[in-house]
């Protein structure tokens, strides 16, 4: 009998091992959708152009050689969008980085993604819906960055315009209360609006500068968005107000040259390559099945505690361009060539 139950007992320690490779392995994990070793396509989405798409590639190759950059650009179309969603997913992507041309209706687009088996990590700004993670430039230190480059660039005391974004966006509510923390109590915010579209701009400085009595009493402006500094700067340039500081948000190009031209302050930006990078160390462990974790635990209004990511932005003005530190004073470094 003892004998028996000796053999018994080799003969199921012997099989574990076997039926151990039919089980999990690492890095494909309960609710893997794709395997590092093998590689995988991931979806990356973007509202428009930018720098984002080779940033990106090349951070994903770097951590899964064998993976795979399906891209597409909405410009600008939120529906066009939607359809390529539905293009990715039928084509069996089954991770997707969305840079939502508008996050308050992908929740829709979110949901199917997810009820076909994919992630979906967020990019950018923070989609409705049932996302897994958020990769974006950290709202509040933006508007923190912003007010302490107008309060250094202001040369009379005075009132401050502030043209915010949306009031339903909320990003931009977030960058609002970063911009508050620091300039309450410390200037008077003359004229504060929340600009849903970037027209709309211009006429809020018109307005501001009629009821504060004329260009003269305007200490500073800042730009909740790269498009409405670029109408704004236009704007000041035709109202006698080319040497007011302004301040906008974005880094792209466009708003690059305005600064070193000097038609534009500072620009307070997102470090496009740190997002990438970000997004696609999610992506790989998000596939392969892993609880991720951030640097924060936000929420989009139909899901909550979801794991984020904010990087620290980047801030340009025409003599020099730093990074916003974790804490403490700034690190500056030169400044693109003009």
């Amino acid at each position: 009998m003892g004998r028996r139950l000796a053999g018994v007992c080799v003969l199921l320690l012997m099989s574990l091992p076997a039926c151990g490779q039919g089980g999990p392995q690492p890095g494909a994990e309960l609710g893997a959708v794709g395997d590092v070793r093998e590689g995988f396509t991931v979806g990356l989405l973007l509202p428009g152009e930018g720098p984002d798409r080779p940033l990106f590639t090349r951070a994903l190759a770097s951590l899964c050689p064998r993976c795979h950059v399906q891209y597409a650009n909405a410009g600008g179309d939120r529906a066009r969008q939607g359809r390529q969603i539905g293009r990715m997913l039928a084509d069996g992507v089954r991770v997707l980085v969305l840079g939502a041309v508008d996050p308050e209706v992908a929740a829709p687009w979110v949901a199917r993604a997810k009820l076909s088996g994919a992630k979906v990590i967020a990019y950018g700004r923070l989609a409705n819906g049932p996302v897994d993670a958020y990769v974006a430039t950290d709202p509040a230190r933006v508007g923190r960055e912003q007010a302490l480059a107008l309060l250094g660039a202001m040369k009379v005391a005075g009132p401050v315009l502030l043209l915010n974004g949306p009031a339903s966006d909320p990003y931009a509510a977030r960058v609002k209360r970063g911009l508050h923390a620091v300039l309450d109590g410390r200037v008077r915010v003359g004229w504060e609006r929340d600009v849903a579209r970037p027209e709309e701009a211009v006429g809020e400085v018109a307005a501001a500068v009629a009821a504060l009595g004329g260009p003269a009493k305007v200490a500073g402006v800042c730009c909740a968005s790269e498009a409405a500094a670029e109408a704004v700067a236009a704007a000041m340039a035709r109202t006698g107000m080319a040497g007011v500081p302004l301040i906008g948000y974005g880094g792209r190009p466009a708003a690059l040259g305005r600064v070193r031209a000097g038609t534009q302050t500072a620009t307070v930006g997102t470090d496009a390559a740190a997002e990438a990078s970000a997004a696609a160390k999610l992506a790989v462990e998000l596939a392969g099945g892993r609880t991720v974790y951030g640097t924060a635990v936000v929420a989009n209004g139909t899901t909550v505690s979801i794991p984020a990511v904010l990087v620290p932005p980047a801030v340009v003005t025409r003599t020099a361009t730093h990074k916003a530190p974790e804490h403490g004073t700034a690190r500056r470094q030169s400044a693109p060539p003009h």
